[in-house]
């Protein structure tokens, strides 16, 4: 009985340390085929060249191509969209500004998702401020003058933006909102647009990215007052942050930030595998620096972290549209 005992006892050792390496490589295979990425903007945009920068090292490190898919379109909804749509294969994955998952569903009728339940965070990527500019001829010279400008006539000053709901306009609306003063919203149909008329004093000044602004100022045709950042950008080290200036609160931020993104339901490894991975890459001084050179600051976190970012960002955004659109 024991020597029969012993022989099943080493037959099962034999099997379980048979099976163990073939469990190990299921896991390691992953991914067996070409990771795709959903874009919502065209190619060549901020977004775009963002997500290549991350992704040619994911794709060295996971072993696979991770091919990049365009689908511009509602402000990125449509790349998120397309993401969802070929969701469960474990393969498909979008890369996304803050807009898509904190304001979309405000300002849209329908975006055809819900982040709460149709959307995993994977990790945010970087974050983006905003600085205020004025045109280099202008009186002011700081934040402090141009908010008590602005205060003392209601919509005295105007500022310039893409539109209703886009970033700069919001950002204008929550910098109002929390110097106390009201500004005057003129909407334009392009960035340039809105440069050439701060430039040419049409509009008293504007919200944009630092790296919009700085070969503005390089040539002496714009002025940064402050950045929206709750520390100084690398990009614009001289220009001072907004927080705790001219009335505003010490902890004053508003950024833009781009995300990677998954399904829901994908597989909690796979999505703790590309954290780990993206996170890696965005500690490269090199990669770090390619972001920067666009506009962007790498901010590699958790999926929690992100997550807790995106329901922050979504209470402080609605509240500004709420209060943009209780405007007589």
């Amino acid at each position: 009985m024991t020597l029969r005992m012993t022989r099943r006892s080493a037959l099962a050792c034999a099997v379980a340390l048979t099976a163990l390496p073939t469990a190990a490589a299921a896991e390691d295979a992953w991914p067996a085929a070409p990771l795709h990425v959903y874009v919502g903007f065209p190619a060549g945009s901020s977004p775009d060249t963002l997500t290549r920068i991350v992704t040619e090292p994911l794709a060295q490190r996971l072993g696979q191509p991770v091919v990049v898919e365009n689908k511009p379109g509602a402000g990125g909804v449509i790349g998120i969209q397309q993401m969802l749509a070929n969701a469960g294969d474990g393969l498909s994955f979008a890369t996304t500004i803050n807009g898509p998952l904190t304001t979309a569903a405000r300002l849209m009728k329908s975006t055809g998702y819900d982040v709460a339940t149709d959307i995993a965070p994977v990790t945010l990527i970087a974050t983006s401020p905003l600085v205020l500019a004025v045109s280099a001829g202008s009186d002011f010279t700081d934040v402090e003058s141009f908010v008590a400008a602005a205060g003392t006539e209601p919509e005295f000053l105007s500022y310039g933006s893409v539109g209703q709901g886009s970033g700069a306009h919001l950002t204008a609306e929550l910098f109002a909102d929390a110097a106390g003063v009201s500004l005057l919203h003129i909407p334009f149909t392009s960035y340039a647009e809105v440069t050439t008329s701060i430039v040419g004093g049409e509009i008293d000044a504007g919200f944009m990215a630092p790296s919009a602004a700085l070969p503005q100022v390089e040539a002496g045709r714009m002025r940064m007052l402050g950045i929206t950042s709750a520390k100084p950008f690398p990009q614009a080290p001289d220009v001072p942050v907004l927080a705790g200036r001219a009335g505003l609160s010490d902890d004053f931020r508003a950024e833009l930030w781009n995300a990677f993104i998954a399904p829901a339901g994908t597989d909690p490894a796979i999505i703790a595998r590309l954290n780990t991975e993206i996170g890696a890459i965005l500690a490269d001084p090199e990669v770090q620096q390619k972001l920067l050179a666009i506009g962007w600051q790498a901010a590699p976190g958790t999926p929690g972290d992100l997550a807790d970012r995106i329901a922050a960002d979504t209470a402080m955004w609605g509240a500004v549209i709420d209060r943009v659109a209780a405007k007589p």
